[in-house]
């Protein structure tokens, strides 16, 4: 049986080469990004079996490389491969189409078989983090998901609470009243929605969350 091919999506340079040392003679990694940008451009080229995929990256993270590219190659597998296990983490990736989860604390024999596994069409979680999807299946969290906003999908769990705020016409003092933070991380917050998305303003961002039905 051949050795699954495999793209590693992490911002953190020393881990790809980590993980690659740790995976040598399990599969074959084809390909590397460091970057939402290079991960898509890697996954297009080589097509792998399974890309490990880290859930925290700047520019949207492992979300906006599966929105990016899940529809186009759903022959591709995501396992997520993550230092956070918090279910919203877990939930939100899963929903977006990965067919595993798997913390970084975990062992290179285990990853090595969690990447076989994701390879042959099975869903891998760690232990603990099954339960999540677990109750969110048993909730209908993850039954027919709606599709994921690719514009949304660039912005990070924090950002999206803040254009939620802002959307509805808080004052950047309120916002961070409501999220306590200071009102310059909110600010900050705002500057980096804003250039995601392309925007001028505020009213701009209240317009554009307004037609996707962000806000009441």
């Amino acid at each position: 049986m051949s050795r699954p091919r495999v793209v590693i999506v992490d911002d953190h340079e020393l881990f790809r080469a980590g993980v690659k040392s740790r995976l040598e003679g399990h599969v074959d990694v084809v390909g590397e990004g460091g970057t939402v940008e290079d991960a898509v451009a890697a996954i297009r080229a080589e097509r792998p079996d399974v890309v490990l995929l880290d859930v925290h990256m700047p520019g949207g993270g492992g979300l906006a490389v599966l929105v990016e590219v899940a529809h186009e190659l759903p022959e591709v597998r995501f396992l997520a491969l993550s230092v956070s296990d918090a279910p919203e983490d877990v939930i939100e990736i899963v929903h977006a189409g990965a067919r595993g989860y798997v913390t970084k604390t975990i062992g290179a024999d285990e990853l090595a078989d969690a990447v076989a596994r994701v390879a042959d069409d099975d869903a891998v979680f760690s232990p603990r983090l099954a339960g999540f999807v677990l109750d969110a299946f048993a909730a209908g969290g993850l039954v027919d998901p709606a599709p994921v906003d690719p514009e949304l999908a660039q912005l990070t769990k924090r950002e999206r609470e803040v254009l939620h705020h802002i959307a509805r016409g808080y004052l950047y003092k309120e916002v961070g009243q409501e999220l306590g933070i200071s009102t310059k991380t909110v600010e900050t917050h705002v500057s980096a929605v804003l250039r995601k998305l392309q925007l001028s303003n505020r009213h701009q961002l209240s317009r554009w969350a307004a037609e996707r039905k962000l806000v009441d």
